[in-house]
């Protein structure tokens, strides 16, 4: 079967949605955002049906996907319980269902070809959305402090890891790279949004995670982050001087616990009051226990932190708050929406997904560091990483691109895991032993590739070109890759 028009479906499927914003009032949709959405899934569904399957049977992934069917299926079940609006059910379950549909055309086992062209639409879509984003904020007028939320693109600490990845772990510099990690610094700046900067410090060291696997290598790893904190510190240092308003917001924002009368910062408190009605809620009874509350219900903040906002909020603004959005704590919306059965098992599947993934990056950069596709799942982890990183401010999941983007990152984290599984050595079990007589090479493994075999014997079992394998370490979304030459026993078109 011919797949000619699978190019355009992976540009249709990705970058639509890189031009939604943010509307100035969150509790109204517009046509056009909704519009982004269509050639989305209609792109997908056919990404879906032509793409390749597995064939062998994968306990990571079956066990990923398995917990997002449930999660976004299960839905259902609370929300026939609930009976919350049907419209405020169907807007906050489009980002988890872009991220299913995300998830379940990735996590295939695409060519070397098709995973570049979905690396590159990826990378070109978050580009995108930074700038739109960020025009389109300053657009909408007025001072900073009231743009500085609509000016954030929701997938910009996506971009970072990816491009952190280029910088720390391959070593690749450009000046289109740069200038785009740059530019997302001091957009990251100008929002005045302290959970952004953290979250950029946490893929910085995952990033330095990824590229030292042995204690000997270490310290380059320090060296490299070293130059790119000096990097970033000279960012920082021009946009400050050259806007001295960002550095009097970022003293409001650093000492703000300090000018309120409890002592405590006004944006931590309302985050707290949040998670505490939710928890409330769906702690209430058994049957929001097990089912939750659904997606699109009501909740406001806990009565127990008025005290707390004393001078910040007064008591008829503090019990006017009546939210039906995703909240802005992932984990505890997770439960509030899903309850025991259909809430938690997508969180927790997922990041042990990307902890199973990080350790196994680790361990066969150390042994096999030349392996085809292993840099696909490094970039993947990192854009992946970018999830909980988001949630330290917010609902990672609650915007549409976000959810289809982070979707991508999984399902391609997922799929390279599991072809690189199948072909690289395992990590051995640890036996009691002393130092001196502990193996230095990973024991034999029938049906395995060990560390020596050869390219070729990788590649074929990993079922990638030889071009790619020769070129593993050049293979990658920002790197210029022409198209593989065609040879007479293949076919015209890759999947």
């Amino acid at each position: 079967m011919r797949h000619q028009y699978a190019t355009p479906w992976i540009w249709f499927f990705v970058l639509p949605l890189a031009l939604d914003y943010k509307a100035t009032d969150a509790n109204t949709g517009h046509f056009a955002q909704f519009v982004f959405v269509l050639p989305a899934i209609a792109a997908g569904l056919a990404l879906a049906l032509i793409a390749p399957r597995f064939h062998e049977r994968s306990r990571l992934r079956s066990a990923v996907t398995a917990s997002v069917l449930l999660c976004v299926l299960g839905s259902v079940v609370a929300q026939l319980v609930q009976d919350n609006d049907t419209g405020n059910y169907l807007r906050v379950l489009l980002p988890f269902g872009l991220f299913m549909l995300g998830y379940l055309v990735a996590c295939r086992p695409w060519s070397e070809f098709r995973i570049a062209q979905f690396e590159k639409a990826v990378f070109v879509a978050n580009v995108v959305s930074l700038a739109f984003t960020f025009g389109y904020g300053m657009a909408t007028g007025g001072g900073l402090e009231d743009v500085r939320y609509r000016i954030i693109s929701v997938t910009l600490l996506g971009l970072q890891g990816v491009l952190l990845h280029e910088f720390v772990v391959a070593r690749r510099f450009s000046f289109v790279t740069v200038a785009v990690f740059a530019t997302s610094i001091v957009i990251e700046l100008l929002s005045v949004t302290r959970s952004l900067l953290v979250g950029t410090a946490l893929l910085f060291v995952i990033a330095m995670a990824l590229s030292a696997p042995s204690i000997r290598q270490i310290w380059r790893a320090v060296g490299r982050g070293m130059v790119a904190g000096v990097l970033l510190a000279g960012v920082a240092g021009i946009a400050v001087l050259s806007m001295p308003t960002v550095a009097e917001h970022w003293a409001q924002r650093i000492f703000a616990s300090k000018e309120t009368v409890s002592g405590k910062d006004p944006t931590t408190i309302t985050r707290l009051a949040e998670m505490r009605d939710q928890f409330d809620q769906v702690t209430a009874s058994p049957e929001t226990l097990l089912f939750g509350e659904g997606y699109g219900h009501y909740y406001r903040y806990s009565p127990a932190y008025l005290p707390d906002l004393a001078g910040q909020m007064s008591e008829k603004d503090f019990y006017a708050i009546n939210e039906w959005a995703a909240g802005h704590n992932f984990w505890v919306y997770q439960f509030f929406a899903g309850g025991l059965l259909f809430g938690i098992g997508m969180p927790l599947a997922s990041l042990a997904a990307l902890v199973i993934c990080f350790l196994s990056y680790r361990y066969w950069r150390s042994v096999v560091p030349d392996a085809p596709m292993l840099p696909v799942l490094g970039r993947a982890i990192m854009l992946f990483a970018a999830l909980p990183a988001t949630s330290i401010g917010g609902n990672p999941l609650g915007p549409r691109f976000s959810g289809l983007i982070f979707g991508i990152g999984l399902g391609l984290m997922i799929a390279t895991h599991a072809r690189l599984q199948r072909a690289l050595p395992a990590r051995a079990k640890r036996v009691r032993k002393p130092p001196l007589m502990r193996l230095a090479t990973p024991p034999d493994l029938p049906g395995r590739i060990q560390p020596g075999m050869g390219r070729a014997d990788l590649a074929t079992t990993l079922g990638v070109s030889r071009s790619t394998a020769h070129g593993a370490s050049e293979f990658g979304a920002l790197v210029s890759r022409t198209s593989p030459t065609q040879r007479s026993n293949r076919p015209t078109i890759a999947r």
